[in-house]
């Protein structure tokens, strides 16, 4: 599984299809065999368990004579894997408004980004049932680069990991963003958010627990 962003020069040749197909758009199998200069069976296995991690999609290109041929490209899950200078953005950004406004400024922008966040998705997800919204709040955070899923326990809660996190470096300069994001949960779902897991304390996930009975 692909659970970080993708380097320059990957070592791993499950990394390096997503570069190749990254920079080329989409490739064929042909295509993938020439450039990492290893077997179409090989090949095919590894698409094959990228498409489960849902991170390349196919279609098929039909000819008029042969076999038709599977063209693969990224999905936008497998997009927020490579570098978009978003952080550093984020960053100068916070800084400027800390040294304008101090730590209360800091706090205002982001409770206000994120008001206007639940704004939108409570209306997206106004009668939805439970299990629907969680899923739209793991999509929302996955888009946004955080590599997020969810589970139903079977106490009748949920809980959502977030395998990778966004905006990391930033996290751990301002804290702000990582005290703000229960809440944010909290107020798009309607229901009682606790976090479980928590990556600057060096757990593996960010994990937040959803109790629907609260």
């Amino acid at each position: 599984m692909v659970t970080r962003p993708i380097e320059e020069k990957p070592e791993r040749t499950h990394d390096a299809v997503l570069l190749h197909i990254k920079r080329r758009g989409e490739m064929t199998v042909g295509d993938l065999c020439d450039v990492l200069e290893i077997t179409s069976m090989a090949v095919r296995r590894h698409l094959v368990g990228l498409q489960k991690e849902g991170l390349i999609t196919s279609r098929i290109e039909k000819k008029q004579r042969g076999r038709p041929t599977y063209r693969y490209s990224l999905t936008p899950k497998a997009q927020t894997l490579f570098p978009s200078g978003y952080e550093s953005l984020a960053n100068d950004l916070l800084d400027a408004v800390f040294e304008k406004d101090g730590a209360a400024g800091v706090m205002e922008l982001l409770e206000f980004r994120n008001k206007k966040v639940v704004q939108r998705l409570r209306v997206e997800l106004e009668g939805k049932d439970v299990a629907e919204k969680i899923s739209a709040v793991a999509k929302f955070f996955s888009e946004s680069g955080f590599m997020t899923d969810w589970e139903k326990l079977p106490d009748g809660n949920f809980i959502i990991y977030q395998r990778h996190c966004a905006v990391h470096d930033l996290a751990k300069q301002y804290r702000q963003l990582c005290g703000l994001e229960p809440k944010l949960i909290e107020d798009i779902l309607g229901l009682k958010v606790t976090r479980q897991q928590y990556m600057l304390n060096n757990d593996p996930v960010c994990g937040y627990m959803v109790n629907p009975a609260e």
